[in-house]
């Protein structure tokens, strides 16, 4: 429940300009970075950024489209060395706000794209996906679906950081209640630049991850979807936003 409180408060603030949980990526210590740090932290910010799912698997079928606004959280420790040197201000949970938006298309098809920037930040982010529905689900089966996605970090001048992921996933719809769940990886790739290129390598490397995440439509056209993923850290992420 606290961690609940936590996700809704933080997202709120994000989506709505607050300030407080604001911080930069400048790499203030990037000429004391060890190799082994450079690498934990592009794990973990790799993970951060990759694209979440927040979705069930049934597709929104060829007239549909559904547009949101999110907050992910991804749980870091503030003691990490590597997050100390990355940022003058670590915060015990890194924000991500996004605007997110997906349309169906013909044979189970669905594509989307969305959007980050961290409010008085030089951290943002953009991101595609495409999904493709093996079983789209019915009143007794439930929907099985596949998923590739491409997210790439921007505004960073000492980083050049992209993910690639691919994953599984199935859901089944309970009246206004959809809860899902699946498995996947993501491909991280880290460029370091300026001072930080100076002293470590490009890294590159997979990320297992698993999620599972609960849609509640109240109203007609209106969805908002909890989801919890585990990569290299817990990752906590909410989406509200309109489908029709």
């Amino acid at each position: 429940m606290k961690r609940l409180l936590l996700l809704i408060t933080a997202s709120f603030l994000l989506l709505t300009g607050g300030e407080a949980l604001a911080w930069e990526l400048d790499f203030p210590g990037a000429s004391s970075f060890t190799q082994g740090e450079f690498k934990d932290l592009s794990k973990e910010l790799g993970a951060g950024i990759a694209y979440r799912n927040l979705a069930p698997a049934e597709p929104l079928g060829i007239t549909g489209f559904d547009v949101a606004v999110q907050g992910s959280f991804i749980d870091i420790k503030n003691d990490s060395s590597y997050w100390d040197k990355a940022t003058n201000s670590a915060p015990s949970y890194a924000g991500f706000p996004s605007l997110r938006a997906r349309k169906g298309l013909p044979f189970g098809i669905d594509v989307g794209a969305m959007y980050s920037q961290v409010i008085d930040s030089n951290i943002k982010l953009f991101g595609v996906e495409v999904s493709k529905a093996i079983l789209e689900g019915s009143i007794a089966t439930p929907a099985l679906g596949v998923r590739g996605t491409y997210t790439k970090l921007s505004g960073v001048d000492e980083l050049d950081l992209q993910t690639a992921g691919i994953d599984a996933s199935i859901s089944k719809g309970f009246l206004i209640l959809t809860p899902y769940a699946g498995v996947g990886t993501v491909w991280i790739e880290s460029k370091p630049k300026g001072d930080l290129g100076v002293v470590v390598v490009k890294e590159s490397m997979w990320q297992p991850r698993g999620f599972v995440g609960l849609k509640l439509s109240p109203l007609p056209l209106i969805g908002i979807t909890a989801e919890v993923e585990y990569a290299t850290r817990p990752i906590y992420s909410l989406k509200a936003g309109a489908s029709f």
